[in-house]
């Protein structure tokens, strides 16, 4: 099929004019200059439309002097140089590479070496997409979700992070997320985004500019610690919360990010043939959502529980703002989980499919978990068993089939549903928004099935280093790294908490939290009446 290939473009170009069959750079070739002798066929005199007729002669005119012999046709073009066929298949192979996400044979000589236009494009949108997701769908999927006197507190939460996360990732978080290092932790090398330019990162995309893809992974670092807002909600102070998380940051979350995705992590499996754990997370069940989950369940335990908490009404304000940032997170979760290809590709065209299923299968599977045990299908049982489904299929998205992520979306649906009904109730802890039940328990479950759904029948990449254990072993490995996400994430919230309590406390006061946190910390209304 090369061959055939080479043949036709050879073919086009010795029919090409030299100039625009041999161009070797992306300036243009100078054209030649044009020729001063009139083209034969303006060789005779014409009337424009618009000029005089000439007066007429009293007499026959005399014969008009013969006309100058046109001078002599340009010698004609020179035969086209022959074509250098290596180079032209050196171009073909670039090409080739760049349409199907390889990276080229040598990077010093090839002639595209640059981001790749489509891929640098879509992941400028998937970046533009997960910050969708906080700002503002998860602003207004808890905002919803608390009482009206709370309402800006959660949202006020949300966009103090993007703030404070985006400052972190510039001074060190990338780089000790991403830059070379130990297997725990990236070094300095790309401090204060330092040589993190337009050029692609080889260890990471061979297409895709450094720069886009250092501002992809910020979103899912400022989304993370907005998550564990959720537990504590209503009833920890804006300082304590600011300082708590950006501690976090330091102490689980870029530590883990490296694990999971540094090119030389402790668990990145498909990627470091010398990885301690050969786990596979896709879009962050570990990394996201149960470190997120499992601090916030350690969080709200320490924090204590809300005052009134069993005897008073605590019921969503408004379920309309919830439904509004369930449909946001959806949408955004596109660019969550299919941008995690970091390509245009096949793989994000599985996630995508995956994504879909799982988000829809899931929240009919919660509503009909609710009509079946309540007798009625809640649209807060939709928009949490959507949510479920998205969190369950996001460490699988881009590695298992659609029919798997279907059993994805049931087990989201039934599974994180038990956790936010019977086992909250029964252990009596106070997660507000149900942060522990859906990202904890979904992010743990969907790490899990990851290792038993995972094929490299959707995922070629997993042949790479983990073909002899993808099928058979690779859920051990999957508890592996599941545990040690789960000890980093406990141990960290408790000694952090522990510290922010000390420094600023934790709670406001007992009248503070009655007259709500949007006068008391940001003084502030919601909603006049």
């Amino acid at each position: 099929m090369n061959k055939c290939l080479l043949a036709v473009l050879t073919l086009l170009i010795s029919l090409l004019s030299p100039g625009l069959g041999l161009a070797q750079s992306a300036a243009p070739a100078t054209p030649p200059a044009p020729s001063l002798a009139p083209p034969p066929a303006l060789a005779a005199p014409m009337l424009s439309a618009g000029a005089a007729p000439a007066a007429a002669a009293p007499a026959a005119p005399a014969p008009a002097p013969a006309a100058a012999p046109a001078p002599a046709a340009e010698p004609a073009a020179a035969a086209a140089a022959p074509v250098d066929t290596a180079d032209l298949a050196k171009r073909v192979a670039d090409l080739e590479g760049y349409v199907n996400n390889v990276a080229p044979a040598d990077l010093k000589t090839t002639k595209v070496p640059g981001p790749g236009p489509g891929h640098n494009g879509w992941m400028m949108v998937c970046a533009a997409l997960v910050l969708f997701m906080t700002l503002p769908g998860l602003a207004l999927f808890y905002g919803g979700l608390v009482r009206e006197k709370n309402v800006l507190s959660v949202m006020a939460q949300c966009l103090g992070l993007a703030g404070i996360v985006t400052v972190m990732w510039w001074a060190f978080g990338y780089s000790m997320a991403f830059a070379p290092g130990s297997p725990f932790m990236g070094g300095m090398d790309f401090a204060l985004l330092a040589g993190v330019d337009a050029k692609p990162n080889g260890a990471y995309s061979a297409w895709v500019s450094q720069n886009v893809f250092s501002m992809y992974q910020l979103m899912f670092a400022i989304i993370t610690p907005a998550l564990v807002v959720g537990a504590i909600a209503e009833r920890m102070k804006y300082s304590a919360i600011m300082l708590f998380l950006g501690l976090w940051m330091v102490v689980v979350y870029f530590p883990l990010a490296h694990m999971v995705w540094g090119a030389d992590g402790f668990m990145n499996g498909v990627w470091n043939k010398d990885a301690g754990i050969k786990a596979i997370d896709f879009a962050g069940g570990t990394v996201v959502h149960m470190s997120s989950g499992w601090s916030a369940l350690v969080l709200a335990i320490i924090v204590g529980k809300r005052k009134g908490f069993g005897t008073e009404n605590f019921a969503p304000h408004s379920l309309v703002l919830t439904m509004i940032g369930t449909g946001m997170l959806w949408v955004g979760w596109y660019g969550f989980n299919a941008g995690s290809a970091v390509a245009a590709d096949g793989v994000a065209a599985a996630a995508f499919t995956s994504t879909t299923l799982a988000a829809a299968v899931g929240g009919l599977a919660w509503a009909g978990t609710e009509w079946v045990t309540r007798g009625k299908p809640t649209v807060l049982g939709f928009c949490s068993g959507i949510v479920g489904g998205l969190v369950v299929i996001t460490p699988a998205a881009g590695f298992v089939t659609p029919s798997a992520g279907v059993i994805i979306g049931v087990l989201a649906g039934v599974v994180p549903f038990l956790a936010c009904t019977k086992l909250k109730n029964a252990l009596g802890y106070d997660d507000a928004l149900d942060t522990f039940g859906v990202h904890a328990v979904g992010g743990t479950l969907g790490a899990f099935v990851t290792g038993i759904f995972a094929t490299p029948d959707i995922n070629p990449n997993l042949n790479t280093f983990l073909k002899d254990i993808v099928g058979k072993t690779l859920w051990v490995e999957q508890l592996k790294a599941m545990g040690l996400t789960l000890v980093l994430s406990v141990v960290g919230t408790i000694v952090l908490a522990n510290v922010v309590k000390a420094v600023v406390g934790l709670r406001p006061s007992v009248e503070s939290e009655e007259t709500g946190l949007d006068l008391t910390d940001h003084g502030e209304r919601g909603y006049h009446t």
